[in-house]
């Protein structure tokens, strides 16, 4: 149960004993009732964050819980990642007071009712390496600017880097995953996720794959996939696939589930761009048990460094093992997904796809290679190939004495208290005060705008 409607319910259950017979009695509880209800229903509209879509737009991640600052870049102990994920026991937000890579010596297991804050690491951002990181069992968990690279780590040659079964509620918002050994993402047996706003690929040997999905439920929008061998994805379930880029993929770039079993994708307003590694198979590997909806879909082919793609017509999916094209989009999220033109999906991922509040030397190649529209790129078996990981700088965190995860500075222009923790003090918006803080660091500002202090 979400944290707000178990807020509720203790409210109402640690309502006193009343006497019903009389009249004041019986009208005070329905005072409580009510207001209880509006807290409920308030926050439950809330969405994880503004500009959170699909169908885990809703996850309340660590909302209203407790506070762990990530404070060295060590693979286990005190103050540590791994700490912070894999030994939370009730909701927890976690902001990092440092940047760079932390390099794993295992698979790192994120657990539940968790926001992963990667918007607050100083310096370059947060990234993390050398091995798979899993989701497997998680729920309700929000992880935004955070870098995952696994490279070809030794033992993992059939792990992803990001691995996720049997998770529900996972909202993955301007992440950037890359160099994955099986699958880049590898999601199975899910339910309401939705990965947005994120780079995805280039895969590394054995596979070199973008992802398979065989969940659920799943939104992907916004989102680059780039010089991945194919599967961009693999997708086997209830899929919606809005306004996303695929560039240069090897074999094939969207792939369908090909299998006996029942599947529904709703293709929209994405745009698939040939590059020096790419066939001509865009869209491939169906069978009439793949249900497709597709609309404002567009590819360019020409590589000729000009983004002039004709539309996406019915015959590009084939004519043997075709998919059932049908007539009506399938996922129906309850919160739908803002649909923009595939040329403007295009310009907002050159933008800001990926951990792109300090892009690195690996996002900026990646994008550079996009930008290309053709001339450059390539598909790679080693992250080496590509320049390997390069260094994510670090540097010094803003001051937050009562550790409410929200600087002094910010706190002081916002009337709070510096030395009172009361980052889940409620906000006009209905959010917390620190939601409030992890937010305003994700958008643009004008020089004037940024708190003293506080460092974007």
């Amino acid at each position: 149960m979400p944290a707000d409607k178990e807020r509720a319910g203790r409210w109402f259950l640690q309502l006193p004993i009343m006497n019903f017979s009389k009249p004041h009695h019986f009208v005070l509880a329905w005072v409580f009732l009510l207001c209880a209800a509006g807290l409920a229903g308030a926050q439950t509209n809330l969405t994880a964050f503004p500009g959170a879509e699909g169908f885990a737009a809703d996850a309340t991640g660590g909302r209203g819980g407790e506070i762990y600052h990530v404070t060295n870049l060590n693979d286990s102990g005190l103050g540590s990642l791994r700490e912070g994920v894999e030994h939370a026991t009730k909701p927890r937000t976690i902001v990092f007071d440092v940047g760079g890579y932390i390099p794993l010596k295992s698979i790192l297991r994120v657990g539940n009712d968790l926001t992963i804050a990667g918007q607050t690491a100083p310096g370059g951002g947060i990234g993390l390496r050398d091995s798979e990181v899993s989701l497997s069992g998680a729920h309700n968990v929000i992880v935004r600017h955070v870098r995952f690279r696994q490279g070809l780590a030794e033992k993992q040659d059939k792990k992803s880097a990001v691995n996720m079964t049997g998770a529900n509620d996972i909202m993955l918002d301007h992440v950037s995953i890359q160099w994955g050994r099986w699958d880049t993402v590898d999601m199975n047996k899910c339910t309401n996720v939705t990965i947005q706003n994120s780079i995805i690929g280039p895969g590394v040997a054995p596979q070199r794959f973008g992802c398979l999905c065989q969940s659920e439920n799943v939104s992907f929008v916004r989102n680059l996939w780039i010089s991945n061998q194919s599967r961009n994805p693999k997708s086997k379930g209830r899929v919606q696939y809005v306004n996303n880029v695929v560039y240069n993929w090897g074999v094939t770039g969207y792939v369908g589930g090909h299998s006996a079993a029942d599947h529904s994708a709703d293709l929209i307003n994405n745009y698939f761009i040939k590059g020096p590694s790419s066939g001509d198979h865009f869209v491939g590997e169906f069978k009439p048990t793949d249900h497709i909806y597709q609309s404002g879909n567009f590819v360019d082919l020409d590589c000729d460094g000009q983004l002039n793609g004709r539309p996406v017509v019915p015959a590009d999916f084939g004519t043997q093992d075709a998919p059932t094209l049908v007539d009506a989009p399938a996922a129906a999220p309850r919160l739908p997904v803002t649909v923009v033109s595939a040329v403007e999906a295009y310009q907002k991922i050159v933008a800001g796809a990926g951990a792109s509040l300090h892009r690195d030397a690996v996002d900026r190649r990646l994008v550079e290679d996009l930008t290309s529209l053709g001339q450059h790129g390539q598909t790679v078996h080693d992250p080496a190939e590509m320049g390997g990981f390069g260094e994510i700088a670090g540097g010094p965190a803003p001051l937050d004495t009562d550790g409410d995860g929200m600087p002094d500075a910010w706190e002081i222009a916002k009337g709070l208290n510096p030395q009172a923790p009361d980052g889940n003090k409620l906000a006009a918006s209905g959010r917390t005060q620190l939601e409030e803080y992890l937010n305003w660091l994700t958008v643009p500002h004008s020089p004037a705008a940024p708190v003293a202090g506080v460092k974007k």
